[in-house]
């Protein structure tokens, strides 16, 4: 059963030690989850650093003086607040979507400022409903977890760096608003809401009447499970990597053959996506059905009815060549597309596989990939590794050069950059590059070990579980 009563025992399960950031609209859930907040940290630990803020996106006129409610709400209660505004152009389509990516954006960097690593949102057992529903209706079949019919995550890690936690995702809207009543404080309504042209209002509108109440259980229950399939699954995909996969050389992953015959063929898959679409650079998990197809036929052996695939066996899945031979499974970035020389940029992702970060040294280099003749001179095969596959997977990772002054000194692979003070250009776990569910934390965790890729901050739970 969902909470009809908020559960305050939840934020005593949040570890506040540096510090948390409130995102508040104005609304009745943001709003009851500052007071929540605020009460449970006055009571139990009255030093912690708390900063309330306000996105406004500034989409309606309405927007500025609902964010200056904010504002005095929290200088009645002492509470530090801060009002940031998404400013720019916006786009004609995609709106929600973009208007959730500068929110976070412009809450992650609120937070970094103040030197705090978790944000919480006020996402409620309504929001949970509406995300699941939105998600089921978009797609078929059975397997829930696989169709993101978790929901949202308790905790999502935002650019590997910021834990965004939702502690109210097991409470109902309306007890969330008889705490604001009893309190005697009031909340912004956002006419959008109520936009039946958008998804999520049509949604709502829809479990606002009949048996809504039955619905939004009934959603909730299928998120629960969904997660804890999903956290399992994560957790045989993360120990099947563990075992059969390794890095022999930069931009080059192996698996031991092993893998695609090891009996778990749905973590084998969900492995395999997640591999594939690290490897390639890719944002997004490779398809189901064809990642399922591939894995088929590297479970079936190397072997063909052509003498030429007697020992070899090649696809191309997510931008990432799966070269299957007697020696191993190898995945390595193909070589077309990959992006041209151009000045580095600090804090940019570069082909979706490598975070730059260039310190005090803006506009100084330019990044490019090594290319056929650099790599033949600089691989090296160990271990029984195919040097041609070492070549292939060098030619595609990126080296810096100096510029524009000096265009022809290179300092080398990108991942030795190093040695540069202040500089960095560190492999990322692509699909979990902007945003981690904590559903999917094993396996994430577990790649970015394999590739050196830098450790997941902290979960912000203590004893967590994936519901």
């Amino acid at each position: 059963m969902l909470e009809t009563e908020p559960d305050l025992s939840v934020f005593s399960q949040i570890d506040f030690t540096n510090g948390a950031v409130a995102a508040v609209s104005g609304g009745s859930d943001s709003t009851a989850l500052l007071l929540l907040l605020k009460d449970h940290l006055d009571r139990t630990a009255p030093a912690t650093k708390l900063l309330a803020v306000t996105i406004d996106h500034n989409l309606r006129p309405g927007s500025a003086a609902e964010a200056q409610a904010v504002a005095r709400l929290c200088a009645e209660r002492g509470i530090a607040h801060r009002i940031l505004v998404w400013s720019g152009r916006k786009p004609s389509t995609g709106l929600p979507a973009a208007a959730r990516e500068a929110r976070y954006r412009l809450l992650a960097e609120a937070a970094q400022a103040e030197g705090i690593g978790l944000v919480l949102t006020g996402h409620t057992a309504d929001d949970q409903a509406e995300t699941v529903l939105m998600r089921q209706a978009r797609q078929e079949g059975p397997r829930a977890a696989e169709r993101g019919l978790a929901g949202m995550a308790p905790a999502t890690l935002y650019d590997w760096r910021i834990w965004i936690a939702r502690p109210l995702l097991g409470t109902r809207r309306a007890a969330l608003r008889d705490v604001l009543r009893r309190a005697n404080v009031g909340w912004a309504e956002d006419p959008t809401n109520d936009d039946v042209a958008f998804e999520r209002p049509r949604i709502r509108t829809a479990l606002a009447a009949g048996n809504g109440a039955q619905r939004v259980e009934d959603a909730v229950a299928l998120a629960v499970r969904a997660a804890v399939e999903r956290d399992q699954l994560g957790h045989r995909a993360a120990a099947l990597i563990s075992g059969f996969a390794s890095r022999p050389a930069d931009g080059l992953i192996r698996l031991d053959p092993g893998f695609a015959t090891a009996g778990d063929e749905p973590a084998a898959v969900y492995a395999l996506r997640i591999l594939l679409a690290t490897v390639g650079g890719v944002a997004f998990l490779p398809d189901q059905a064809r990642s399922e197809a591939l894995l088929d036929r590297l479970r079936a052996g190397p072997s063909c009815v052509t003498p030429f695939y007697a020992t070899r066996f090649c696809a191309t899945l997510s931008r990432t060549v799966v070269d299957a031979r007697r020696a191993g499974i190898f995945l390595r970035r193909e070589t077309r597309n990959l992006p041209p020389a151009a000045p580095a940029s600090d804090n940019a992702l570069w082909d979706g596989r490598r975070k730059i970060t260039l310190g005090d040294r803006p506009g100084a280099f330019l990044i490019a990939p090594l290319g056929a003749a650099r790599a033949a001179k600089r691989a090296i095969a160990e271990g029984g590794t195919p040097p041609s596959l070492v070549r292939a997977a060098l030619a595609a990772e990126p080296v810096l050069w100096r510029s524009p002054e000096q265009p022809g000194e290179s300092l080398g692979l990108a991942q030795d950059s190093p040695v540069l003070p202040g500089m960095a250009v560190r492999p990322v776990v692509a699909p979990f590059a902007r945003f981690l569910p904590s559903f999917d934390l094993a396996p994430a965790m577990t790649v970015a070990a394999l590739i050196g890729a830098p450790l997941v901050p902290a979960m912000p739970f203590t004893g967590h579980t994936a519901g």
